[in-house]
Formats: C-alpha cells, sequence, structure tokens
C-alpha cells in the first residue's frame, strides 16, 4: 500500500490568531480544510474574496500586457515550469508595496485601452478616407446645399448611370456633373434653380438618389488632410503609450509577486470560510496524512495556544487520497493520476506497474542511441534546474523509461538504427554484421512476439496476483482462490499450446500444458457459477466463465503485440534514414548529407516514436493491467497550500 494513513483534524484555538494559524497551515501544506456543521456560526467573506479577485484580475492583465508589447526572454528553468524561491520576509516586503504596483498595473491597462482606442480611431478614419477619396473632384464643401437662388443635390445613385441619362430625366436648366462612377454607383452633383426643386426631387426618388449627409463644411480634399493628421496623431500617442508601457516593463518582477500574493490572500480567505466561530474561538476541521501529525502538533503548539485532536476518519467519510511511493515507482504516480485516483478499499497501482511500465516503454523504443538522448537530457535538466516537484517525476520517469530504452536497444543492436554498421562499411570498409547482445528483431520478429507475449502474459498474472492478495486480505479467501487460480492454470497450459503454432515446442511442455489447460478449464466450469442457487445457473455460469476467460485473456494477450509493432518501428524508420543519408558515392556529399539526415531524421524519429511509446505503454496499464484489480475513483487529497504560480517560499512544506 503506497497511500499514506489519513487523520481526520480538530483544532481550536484563540480567534485572535485565525489568521496567523491560517497562514502558517497554507505555508506547510499538509491539511485538507472541511466544512462540518457545528451548528456554531460561520463567516462571510465574500466581499474581501472579491475584492482581492478583482485586484488579482487587474495584476494579471497588466502582466499579459507586458508580456505581449515587452516579451520576457525566458530561459529553459522558466519553461521547465521553474517558480523563483525567495525567503517569507523578502516576499512580506513586496507586499508592502501592493498599492504602487497597482497603480502601475492600472497605468498598463490605460495605455493599453489608449492604444486600442487609436486602433479603433485609425480604422474609421481611414475608411472615411477612402470614402471621400471617391468625392475628390468636388471642389466645393460636401455640406454644401445651394444658395438663395439655386438648390444643389450631393450624393449617390446605386448603380452606373451616364450624364446624358441624367440630363433627360432632369428639368431643362438642370446642371449635372458626376464625380466618379462605377458599376456598383454613381457618385453626383447636381444644382439647379429652386423653382424645379420639386421636380428635381421627384425625379431623383424615382432613380433610387441617395444623399450626402456630411456636415463638415469643407471640401473632400480638406476632410482628408484633416482625417491623415488625425491618424498621424493617433499613431504618435499610440507610440507614446507602448513605450511608456515597455517603460513600465521593470515592474514585472513586482506583478508576479502580486499577483501571486493577491492568490494567496483569495485562498487564505476562503479557507476562513470553512471555519466555524465562537465569541472567543475559532473551529478547524479537516484530513491530514498521519506522518505529518505530530511535527504540525509541535509547530502549533509553541507558536499558538490550540487544542488539537486527530480521530480516525468514519467509514462513510470521504477521506481524500494522497500517494506516496518509493523512488522508483514515485515518477509513474502521474499515470495513475491520469486514469483515477485509488478510493480507501484500492491498493495503489504505481509501485505494481512501475517496472512493466519502463520495461515496455524501453521495449517499445528500442534504441540505445535514443535512450542514450533521453537519459543524458533528462539528467542534464535534473541536476541543473530546480524544479517543481511535478516537472521533476516526469523527466526522473523519462530518465528511468530512457535507461530501459539503452538496455533494450543493446541487447536488439540499434544504436540510432544501424549507423554503427553504416559507418564501420563506408567509412572504414569493415563489414559488422550485428552489435546486438541477444538478437536483431528484423531477423527474427517471431522470437520477438513470442517474448512479447509472454512478458504480456506475466504482466496479466502481476494484476491477478494483486486481485488474489486483495480478495485474500479482506477476508474473502475461497473468492481470491476460485477467481484466479483456475485463470492462472488456463493460460498457463495454453501458452505452450500456443506457442507451438509458431516455433518448436518439447513435448513433454505441451503436454503438461495440456494437463493444466483442462484442470483450469474444469476448475473455471465448476467454480465460476458458484453464487448461482440452481445447478443449471452454476453449470452456466461457469460455461460462460470459460468462454468469457478465452475471448477476454486472449484479446488481452494479443496486445502486447504492440511491443513487436512499435519496437521494430522503431528500428526500421532510423535504418532507413541511415540508408537516405549514405546514398551518395562521393564522400565529402556524403558526408554531409548523413550529418544532416541524421540530426534532422533521428531526431523526428525520436519524437514520433516517443509519443508513440508513451501512449502504448499508457494503455497497457490501463486497459490490461488495471482491469484485473483497479477500480479508482477515489479523491485526490487538496491541501490549503501556498498556490502560487511565479514564486515559492523556500521553506513551503513540512516536509521539505
Amino acid at each position: 500500500m503506497a497511500k499514506l494513513r489519513m487523520k481526520k483534524i480538530e483544532l481550536i484555538a484563540l480567534l485572535t490568531d485565525s489568521k496567523k494559524i491560517i497562514e502558517l497551515i497554507q505555508r506547510r501544506g499538509v491539511v485538507e480544510l472541511c466544512k462540518t456543521d457545528e451548528g456554531l456560526p460561520a463567516t462571510n467573506v465574500t466581499a474581501v474574496i472579491s475584492e482581492f479577485e478583482k485586484f488579482r484580475t487587474t495584476a494579471s492583465q497588466a502582466l499579459d500586457i507586458l508580456d505581449r508589447y515587452s516579451p520576457e526572454k525566458a530561459g529553459i528553468s522558466a519553461m521547465l515550469g521553474s517558480r523563483t524561491e525567495v525567503e517569507k520576509h523578502a516576499f512580506g516586503r513586496e507586499a508592502m508595496h501592493m498599492e504602487k504596483i497597482m497603480n502601475s498595473a492600472g497605468e498598463i491597462i490605460r495605455n493599453n485601452q489608449l492604444i486600442a482606442d487609436a486602433e479603433a480611431q485609425t480604422a474609421q478614419l481611414e475608411l472615411k478616407c477612402d470614402t471621400l477619396k471617391q468625392w475628390l473632384g468636388l471642389d466645393i464643401p460636401l455640406n454644401f446645399r445651394g444658395t438663395a437662388s439655386t438648390t444643389a443635390f450631393i450624393g449617390t445613385v446605386p448603380y452606373l448611370i451616364t450624364a446624358d441619362e441624367l440630363t433627360q430625366a432632369l428639368p431643362t436648366g438642370t446642371s449635372t456633373e458626376i464625380i466618379s462612377a462605377s458599376k456598383e454607383q454613381t457618385n453626383l452633383f447636381i444644382l439647379a434653380s429652386k423653382t424645379v426643386e420639386q421636380d428635381i426631387e421627384n425625379v431623383l426618388r424615382g432613380l433610387s438618389f441617395i444623399p450626402l449627409t456630411e456636415a463638415e463644411s469643407k471640401t473632400p480634399a480638406q476632410l482628408i488632410e484633416d482625417n491623415l493628421n488625425e491618424i498621424k496623431r493617433l499613431a504618435e500617442r499610440s507610440e507614446a503609450a507602448e513605450k511608456r508601457i515597455e517603460e513600465l516593463a521593470t515592474e514585472r518582477r513586482e506583478l508576479k509577486f502580486t499577483i501571486d500574493y493577491l492568490q494567496m490572500r483569495v485562498d487564505k480567505y476562503d479557507a476562513l470560510n470553512s471555519l466555524n466561530f465562537t465569541e472567543n474561538t475559532f473551529i478547524l476541521t479537516g484530513y491530514i496524512p498521519e506522518k505529518y501529525t505530530e511535527l504540525l502538533r509541535k509547530e502549533l503548539e509553541a507558536k499558538f495556544t490550540v487544542f488539537i485532536e486527530y480521530t480516525d476518519p468514519a467509514e462513510d467519510e470521504d477521506v481524500p487520497v494522497l500517494l506516496e511511493n518509493s523512488r522508483f515507482s514515485a515518477p509513474v504516480e502521474s499515470i495513475t493520476k491520469m486514469y483515477a485516483m485509488p478510493d480507501k478499499k484500492d491498493v495503489d497501482p504505481t509501485p505494481v506497474m512501475s517496472f512493466f511500465y519502463y520495461l515496455f516503454f524501453g521495449m517499445m523504443l528500442s534504441d540505445a542511441g535514443y535512450g542514450l538522448v533521453m537519459l543524458i537530457g533528462t539528467t542534464i535538466a535534473l541536476k541543473r534546474f530546480k524544479l517543481e516537484d511535478t516537472m521533476k517525476k516526469t523527466l526522473t520517469m523519462f530518465r528511468n523509461c530512457g535507461i530501459s530504452t539503452i538496455i533494450w536497444g543493446a541487447l536488439f543492436g540499434s544504436w540510432f538504427g544501424d549507423i554503427i554498421q553504416v559507418v564501420a562499411r563506408d567509412y572504414f570498409g569493415k563489414n559488422i554484421t550485428s552489435v546486438a547482445l541477444w538478437f536483431q528483431p528484423l531477423d527474427d520478429p517471431i522470437k520477438l512476439l513470442l517474448y512479447s507475449f509472454a512478458l504480456g502474459i506475466l504482466h496479466l498474472f502481476l494484476g491477478l496476483g494483486v486481485s488474489f492478495k486483495m480478495a485474500w486480505d479482506d477476508g474473502r479467501k475461497a473468492d481470491a482462490i476460485f477467481d484466479t487460480v483456475p485463470i492462472y492454470l488456463t493460460i498457463t497450459g495454453v501458452a505452450p499450446l500456443a506457442a507451438s503454432i509458431l516455433v518448436s515446442v518439447p513435448a513433454i511442455l505441451k503436454t503438461i500444458g495440456t494437463y493444466l489447460l483442462i484442470a483450469g478449464a474444469i476448475l473455471l466450469v465448476l467454480t465460476s457459477g458458484r453464487s448461482s442457487k440452481s445447478i443449471f445457473g452454476k453449470i452456466f455460469g461457469g460455461l460462460y466463465a470459460l468462454y468469457n476467460t478465452a475471448t477476454g485473456y486472449l484479446s488481452d494477450i494479443l496486445s502486447y503485440s504492440r511491443l513487436l509493432a512499435l519496437g521494430l518501428a522503431t528500428g526500421s524508420i532510423a535504418s532507413v534514414i541511415n540508408l537516405i543519408g549514405t546514398m551518395p558515392q562521393n564522400m565529402v556529399v556524403k558526408t554531409v548529407l548523413l550529418t544532416v539526415v541524421f540530426l534532422v531524421g533521428h531526431t523526428a524519429n525520436l519524437a514520433i516514436n516517443l509519443l508513440g511509446a508513451y501512449v502504448h505503454t499508457d494503455r497497457l496499464q490501463f486497459v490490461e493491467l488495471f482491469s484485473k484489480f483497479y477500480t479508482g475513483g477515489g479523491r485526490e487529497f487538496s491541501p490549503l497550500t501556498v498556490n502560487t504560480k511565479y514564486i515559492k517560499f523556500k521553506e513551503e512544506n513540512i516536509n521539505e
């Protein structure tokens, strides 16, 4: 069992110490608070939380703007998700300057809004300029409506019309000028005596004339010039605002501190909602891993006047789950969490699957050169950078997978495909047939297929063994025996008989396999229907179990053929890459091409097959192994902790 034992904590302390105690518990990160109905009043801090969240949103917006206008040069450590370590007192000093930092954040947002407004106004002005260009032939103001004795019409007809057509349609003595025209519209200027104004309006209405509504008493050329001047002014204002944002980029570090500080305040005050209060005290309840109980008790009792009681959770309580495994198994905890956390009756499958996880991953990738790249890259990252726990476990997992890949690659003789043989042949004139410590899969794929099936059977038997132990420990000893032993016998018996189809198997093994198969099948038929009360139910239940075992386990075992398929794919593609690189006859050209193809081709092959090995190794755990004993459905331990994005305290958790 790799699940930490949980205890229920109940803490009673003075009301005046509530915030300090919550802050200490938050920094230690080992208590998950829960709300209890004790009939005591609680506190409502919704308004305070909303205020902190508003400030945090403002600071986050300002940081996003800085990242857009003045991107930060991120190092490898930042890319790997590492946070900046700070002392608690240094963080407190930064928090004292929050008002100044929020003023800077507000200024950044205001300048960004100026830029956005300038862009919107510029777009509108440019559109106006494009429209006014159609009227550049008009040398009078666009709002001109005539003189004391004349009436002017300036507008558009939504189609192409000629001057002759207009002259014929309008009353005699009317002056008409086409300013510009296209297939879609014709822009007109019409001047006529006031005596025929009504007649012209009637004609224009019939022509679908749309009058121009322009309030400015300027010519189109003057309006375009004014708009261009305004666009220039907006560009200068936008440039000044952008420059100011870049100057405020010096506040980036302080903004990050502020965002994390405000997040901690939100979490802290949200935690206060889980407390119950009396006139002078408060009550805190939650869950804590048993291994941290005494450490937390000593620290709290040394600093505050508190009463702390630890009890075992009730059977019906929704107790959270926290995993803790050895250095070998812990890196693959993320795989378990990806599937589901174990519930209170489950075992942690992480230590069960870890060995086979590394084994199968390396067998699927199966190139020692690729494994060496993985090992070197992950080792450098683990040694050189201060990584978060999650990233550290992930890189450790791939480091272990890299070691497994080196071993399998050496056994199969694959070092960046057949690059050793290629270089020896093309550059030194030596013919090396194989560097495999065991055998080359391409020369004997059936052998690798059988070993894949054998490893798959061991993997499935491991899952059955865990199921046996769980039932036995639960007091269901008959179930433990009858649900697993017949399957062990049946599959063990079938294995040599099935293998004899592909290779020669000694007669003694086939004879033993036959007897084991018969014994397992009989036991399955006789015991699988034991829960039924009728004799027919027992018989048919047993026959169904025999059929289900035969088809289900056949499908499961065949799934392990992917060990062969992915292993062959990696080596085959790598060899093809090397072949392409050595095609030219000229040694200089060959060397250059081989270098380029080697670097590009093997990088791509590693990336593709690394993903394939990861996905299919996960699948073998989830579908084949977990289905034999694992239910899942538990809830992950979620303590009140320093949930920061950019900084971390050097003494953040009680176990660090």
